[in-house]
């Protein structure tokens, strides 16, 4: 191969390489500008294109309504709680797993959604799960500890 000829499949291969590079910046750039404007609403042939001349109804008389009955709200009475136990929410942003034993094998018996109200029961030995209460339903289960804020 001659140094011309060389020369030749340098240039030729930078110039291949420059053109099919601009080929994809123009084509994600046309594909982007279009997807980022919204389309057009599309009008279907049901729809009318003239605006409808509304005629006027005619005049219907006054009904007088009845007073809405008062309803007196009574505030719950404060639910008594357990010695040592207290209202707490959950701070675990998927929600936590309810089990039936303190132990990550252990059946799972429900769950309890994020930022739901829980009354901790009571602590296991080695602090690591929390007896709980969902106040909701009065069922009982078992929680990993640290993922339970109190509340007053």
């Amino acid at each position: 191969m001659s140094p011309s000829s060389l020369f030749q499949f340098i240039v030729g291969f930078f110039l291949g390489v420059i053109l099919f590079g601009a080929g994809i910046i123009g084509g994600a750039y046309f594909f982007l500008t279009n997807v980022s404007v919204n389309p057009s609403k599309h009008t279907f042939a049901e729809e009318k294109t003239s605006p409808e001349v509304k005629k006027p109804e005619p005049e219907k008389p006054e009904v007088q309504k009845p007073e809405p009955e008062k309803i007196e709200v009574t505030k719950p009475e404060p639910e008594n709680l357990p010695a040592g136990a207290y209202k707490a929410k959950v701070t675990w942003s998927t929600g936590l797993s309810l089990r039936s034993e303190p132990d990550t094998n252990a059946e799972r018996i429900g769950g309890v959604d994020y930022n739901a109200e829980l009354i901790i029961l009571s602590t296991s030995n080695d602090n690591v799960w929390q007896k709980v209460r969902v106040p909701s339903s009065g069922q009982e289960g078992w929680v990993k500890s640290g993922n339970v804020q109190k509340v007053n």
